[in-house]
């Protein structure tokens, strides 16, 4: 039986365990995923030595960057993001790191964009940022970072949002902010300059509908959460585990 897994801390947000376990189930594979909440990034090489059915990882919050520093070598593409959410396991246990977040966000979310879905405000700054930057440079969409400490660059700070949102039409929320099980949380937005023609994207996805979703939705704007994205970016990650 081969076994697979996520890194990252916490893990008790994340339905990939369930995802790949009713797959296995579905599909009749032999194999099981677990979860395995580590310290810090640095405790995968112990965790590979100590398994050595393992043969494949998801990375996820808030280990999508440190990963890199602990991986045998990463995927061209993975380097250019600067993040890492899937890594395979050789015979040799060598790692190898890929993205694969940003093939299920661009997936997802072509289907949902509009003309006047032109600019995007991307909040935070994190790994899954990264791989959200990357897939709309690939989509010709322009876009600015939001962070509570910015620093120069694409960056700006909420206080500056007002001035943005009638013409920054999609939001994409890459934080865990509103993630369960602080379900009441939610990014600070000035959310009655929200409208019809915004799109509103979370990468959360548990709960199905998070606060920031609820606001957005309630001002008339098409809102998206990440579970799709979840989806894709597994079977994506099931494809380099495979080889195929």
């Amino acid at each position: 039986m081969r076994l697979f897994g996520l890194i990252g801390f916490p893990l008790g947000h994340s339905f990939s365990r369930g995802f790949f376990n009713e797959k296995f189930l579905r599909e009749g594979i032999d194999a099981r995923y677990e979860n395995y909440p580590l310290s810090n990034a640095g405790l995968v090489r112990s965790l590979v030595n100590e398994n050595p059915a393992l043969a494949g990882l998801n990375v996820t919050i808030p280990y999508k960057e440190a990963i890199l520093s602990f991986l045998d070598v990463t995927d061209i593409e993975a380097s250019r993001i600067g993040a890492v959410n899937t890594i395979a396991i050789s015979p040799e246990r060598r790692l190898k790191g890929y993205n694969t977040d940003v093939y299920g966000f661009k997936k997802s979310l072509v289907p949902l964009l509009r003309e006047q879905h032109t600019k995007a405000l991307i909040l935070g700054s994190g790994g899954a940022s990264k791989a959200v930057r990357f897939a709309l440079e690939e989509l010709g969409i322009e876009y600015r970072l939001v962070s509570r400490s910015p620093s120069g660059g694409h960056m700006i700070s909420y206080r500056d949002l007002p001035s943005l949102l009638s013409t920054f039409m999609l939001i994409i929320n890459t934080t865990p902010v509103g993630m369960y099980p602080a379900i009441d949380a939610c990014p600070d937005l000035p959310y009655e300059l929200i409208g019809p023609e915004h799109l509103a994207y979370d990468l959360v996805y548990n709960p199905e509908i998070t606060l920031f979703m609820k606001k957005c939705r309630e001002r008339g704007a098409t809102v998206k959460n990440g579970l799709e994205m979840l989806h894709l970016q597994a079977e994506a990650a099931w494809k380099i585990w495979n080889g195929e």
